[in-house]
């Protein structure tokens, strides 16, 4: 059988360029897939996006989620950050194309300490000078892939929801079912997510402590409105006189929540 001698020659060219060039290039995870070659984060606010789909993970991500427990530590990437002022921040991965989660932590590997962690973002209280590992993984909540396009926003946290509360000096109590009923205004900010109001009464009735609790979910909007607290003994009926309150409030953003506490004496007055 004869073979053309353009044949021979298109074949040893092709030969050639598989020879110059190699097999083709395989992508290399990025230079912040590991603790040591941590990406430094300046000022604030920072933001970057970055390709973290031949991201990594190690043992190092292990030691970390043995506090957090996400579902998946896959494609994780570290950033390094220490900031000149003590200042509440936030690292938001929210805005990536996949299920992005977030750890803050100090220390060095073998003696991490994980200071916050979440799905899309973390929050905390920084120390002015102290060094933060911050570390975005692909918790593979959104059922598949190896991370993806991060976009990651680190800045100064918003502060945590207004929250006032005033509470009676006052409270009723019904002879007949022996609940007590504290009275009083609550304010939460438009920013809550959910905020609730919570009371302890105590009250020593002839030789027993009469104790009771309530509880009770509170719309935000950042009007002061009024509010009653129904409380029934665990152990006996509430009788008229003085009793110990424990008032307890908190309104919680995504973020932070604010919290009030007050402990007070009310007095009971009867209701036929």
């Amino acid at each position: 059988m004869k073979v053309s001698q353009r044949l021979v020659a298109t074949v040893a060219a092709a030969l050639t360029i598989v020879a110059i060039t190699g097999a083709p290039a395989v992508a290399a995870p990025p230079g912040n897939d590991v603790y040591g070659g941590a990406a430094p984060v300046g000022a604030t606010p920072f933001n970057v996006t970055q390709d973290t789909t031949e991201a990594t993970t190690d043992a190092n991500d292990t030691e970390l989620n043995l506090t957090c427990g996400a579902p998946a530590m896959d494609a994780s990437v570290w950033y390094t950050f220490t900031p000149a002022g003590d200042e509440a921040y936030l690292a938001d991965a929210s805005a990536s194309n996949y299920a992005a989660g977030v750890f803050v932590a100090t220390g060095a590997p073998g003696s991490f300490e994980v200071l916050a962690c979440g799905p899309g973002g973390a929050a905390w209280q920084a120390a002015a000078g102290q060094t933060y590992s911050i570390i975005v993984i692909d918790d593979q909540s959104d059922g598949g892939g190896n991370g993806g396009e991060l976009q990651l926003n680190i800045d100064i946290a918003p502060p945590p929801p207004a929250l006032d509360v005033t509470v009676n000096p006052t409270a009723k109590f019904d002879a007949k079912t022996g609940s007590a009923t504290l009275s009083g205004t609550i304010m939460c900010g438009e920013d809550a997510e959910f905020a609730f109001l919570e009371a302890q009464l105590t009250q020593r009735v002839g030789r027993l402590l009469i104790r009771g609790y309530g509880g009770t979910d509170v719309a935000c909007d950042g009007t002061a409105r009024p509010f009653t607290l129904e409380v029934f003994g665990d152990n006996g009926l509430f009788k008229g006189g003085k009793s110990a309150s424990v008032t307890f409030a908190a309104a919680c953003s995504a973020i932070f929540c604010s919290e009030y506490v007050n402990e007070s004496t009310v007095q009971l007055k009867g209701k036929k």
